[in-house]
């Protein structure tokens, strides 16, 4: 009599032991979310990576000032904008907006770009403008910090600089600058160079 009855017992417990097995089973997709909220969270970072406004400390005309900048979207690239200052997307254009004489043109260079050819043709381009020297390599003091070539050519019209700067991401481009000589030149010099500083290129 006893032995149908242990018979029926270890059924049951194996019956249990299956029954357990398998809701820890089907407890272990719970844990599959996580990787997409990993992602999301990474996401969420790439968004919000550059904040739509961020302040600036930097010498002006008025002596040295905390000055609030704009994020704004180029073609391929995105900068911050100073209140003073009118971006046009589609030009690449950064200019003064009491006075568009005061500008720097921006393009992004493809990765082989060839900075001999580069050189050449920044050279032709600003003799037209005065005599031009080369400040190529570590800027002291200055906004950029370094650039693979700086020319510059300064003459009665003013200042007139072809740069090639590479960004923290290792993105490279093109700055064409003129300053020309006149009132609103201060306004201009200081809060432009720390605007190119922020440009960075799309992921």
């Amino acid at each position: 009599m006893f032995q149908p009855r242990s018979i029926i017992m270890s059924i049951s417990l194996i019956i249990m032991v299956l029954t357990l097995a398998a809701c820890s089973a089907s407890d272990e997709p719970s844990a599959s979310p996580k990787p997409s909220t990993t992602a999301g969270e990474t996401e969420e970072a790439n968004e919000t990576e550059r904040q739509q406004t961020e302040r600036f400390e930097m010498l002006t005309a008025d002596g040295n000032q905390s000055l609030e900048a704009t994020l704004q979207q180029g073609e391929g690239f995105s900068l911050y904008v100073f209140e003073k200052f009118t971006f046009n997307a589609a030009q690449g254009r950064l200019s003064l907006t009491s006075n568009a004489d005061y500008y720097v043109d921006i393009e992004p260079l493809p990765s082989d770009y060839n900075l001999a050819e580069l050189e050449t043709a920044g050279k032709e381009e600003l003799e037209k403008a005065g005599k031009v020297s080369d400040y190529s390599g570590e800027l002291v003091e200055h906004p950029l910090g370094y650039a693979e070539l700086y020319l510059q050519a300064s003459g009665e019209e003013g200042i007139s600089d072809y740069m090639v700067w590479k960004s923290e991401e290792g993105d490279a481009f093109l700055f064409c600058l003129h300053n020309p000589k006149g009132k609103e030149a201060p306004d201009f010099a200081s809060p432009v160079l720390v605007s190119l500083s922020t440009v960075q290129g799309d992921s």
